[in-house]
């Protein structure tokens, strides 16, 4: 039997037509506006032929006509494939080919990766200007959504090096909003600062608690710490969604006791924090909830309340009401509490599966369980540890890195004979990729060269910020890579 929710936004709409929703450049935008704003470009999609079930890429940024347009594409059904806008035109590529969209919308500043793509992309790609300019058809707006319907994918790498597309249905969506307002809190006066990229779940997330709360959202184009404590005071903010590296910044630039006591939770993803920040934080009054998530999960899926932010370091709390997650060994079986092994979770909100990968889907849900891949532990009171992301995943400044990705790549140059890469400890972005590399012959490779060769191919902050050459890389029998003994040799080099 099917579960029908009303429309987010009409709804949403209908219910608080007056109340502020967005803040974008000190400019309010009501329910009410949004919906008609929203509406009207719904017509202009229907004029190209998006319909229901249609599949359009966004390759777009922070800005009021994005949310106007991801709400659009909501409305008609239509399945919106977010992009990435710091990866390069080739990345982009795959994932739109691999999608099978049936037309790209962008936005200007992005124009020379579209004029890339336009070569050897053989559907519609159209600005968003060109869009706006349109004749506003009918547009055939959703009355209700089924939760079980995809609404939106975003593409996460593998460990293969091939990125997945992440299926998120409405419900996924819901469900996320739900558990998030159950663990941290529901007020009519809540406002939510957006400062992290809206092609991030975390970010879209944030779109979404907007029109299932009624929520107003104070949203920046980029992040800037002054801005954000500024627009924190002016606008009556009371969370924000932040990564390790922005709640430096911020934490560097505040005063003891200036946040205002509105302010209730700034939400840390994308890997913990170190004790010395969290210390900072608590004595300047910061109130941060640490949290575990994932593109799969629709965002958080388990966060640490601030009362438990020292005594409990390096958690990332409990599962969210009503999630669930429990820890596998090797075999299969459920390992008692301080026992490693692989983080399994179950939730409502937990991804249906990979785009076009039954293997993979098969691979990664069994029993109604997601396998993260990530490894960690459960202490005696039911607090997460996550040890290692997803294996090998390299967590920069937010942005989620594989290292099987840029190896690849590396092994593409004509002079390279073998390569390995590992996150390297970094006190700004807190991890950063650095590449082993093994030259053929007498080839004399440097580290510029190398630099130049990846920026073409690789998104800016997945390039190689360190590099190390080698005789040879520590591989066993089946020739498999041994990154835990690459990390090892940068820990006796600093030890």
């Amino acid at each position: 039997m099917k579960q029908l929710v009303p429309n987010f936004l009409k709804k949403r709409a209908d219910l608080t037509p007056d109340r502020v929703a967005l803040i974008f450049e000190e400019t309010n935008y009501t329910f009410r506006q949004l919906f008609e704003y929203s509406r009207e470009i719904a017509g202009q999609l229907c004029s190209i032929g998006l319909k229901k079930e249609s599949t359009a890429g966004v390759l777009l940024s922070n800005h009021k006509d994005s949310v106007m347009i991801l709400y659009a594409l909501q409305m008609l059904g239509v399945r919106a494939v977010i992009l990435n806008n710091r990866l390069t035109s080739e990345e982009l590529l795959w994932q739109l080919e691999d999608s099978e969209v049936d037309v790209l919308l962008y936005e200007n500043a992005f124009a020379n990766k579209i004029t890339e793509i336009k070569k050897t992309f053989p559907r519609a790609v159209i600005e968003k200007e060109e869009l706006f300019q349109l004749e506003v058809a009918e547009a055939f707006i959703e009355n209700e959504f089924d939760l079980d319907d995809v609404t939106t994918i975003m593409y996460t790498s593998g460990t293969t090096g091939h990125p997945k597309g992440v299926l998120q249905t409405f419900g996924n969506h819901w469900w996320s909003a739900t558990a998030s307002a159950l663990n941290i809190g529901l007020s009519d006066e809540d406002r939510w600062l957006c400062a992290v990229p809206i092609f991030h779940i975390s970010g879209y997330s944030i779109l979404m608690k907007s029109v299932i709360y009624g929520m107003t959202v104070v949203l920046h184009q980029t992040f800037n710490e002054k801005a954000a404590i500024e627009d924190i005071l002016k606008y009556r903010v009371t969370t924000m969604s932040v990564v390790s590296t922005m709640l430096l910044r911020i934490n560097e630039r505040l005063e003891v006791n200036q946040l205002p006591g509105h302010f209730r939770c700034m939400l840390l993803g994308g890997g913990p924090a170190p004790l010395s920040l969290l210390e900072d934080c608590k004595e300047k009054g910061i109130p941060v909830y640490q949290s575990y998530g994932m593109t799969e999960t629709a965002s958080q899926f388990a966060t640490l309340a601030p009362e438990y932010s020292l005594s409990k370091l390096g958690s990332a709390g409990k599962a969210l009401f009503p999630n669930q997650i429990k820890i596998i060994g090797k075999n299969g079986e459920e390992v008692s509490n301080h026992s490693e092994g692989e983080i399994v979770v179950k939730g409502p909100n937990v991804t249906i599966g990979y785009l076009n990968r039954v293997l993979e889907t098969s691979e990664s849900i069994k029993n109604g369980w997601f396998h993260t891949g990530d490894i960690g532990y459960l202490d005696a009171e039911g607090f997460l540890y996550v040890l290692d992301r997803r294996s090998d995943l390299i967590i920069s400044g937010g942005e989620n890195i594989y290292p099987a990705e840029i190896e690849g790549v590396l092994m593409s140059h004509p002079d390279i004979a073998d390569a390995g890469v590992i996150g390297f400890t970094d006190s700004k972005w807190g991890q950063v990729p650095g590449a082993f590399i093994v030259a053929k012959g007498n080839t004399n490779l440097s580290e510029g060269e190398l630099i130049e060769f990846c920026t073409k191919l690789l998104a800016k902050y997945k390039v190689p910020k360190v590099f190390r050459f080698v005789e040879e890389l520590p591989r066993n029998a089946s020739k498999k890579l041994l990154r835990k003994n690459l990390r090892e040799m940068v820990k006796k080099e600093h030890s």
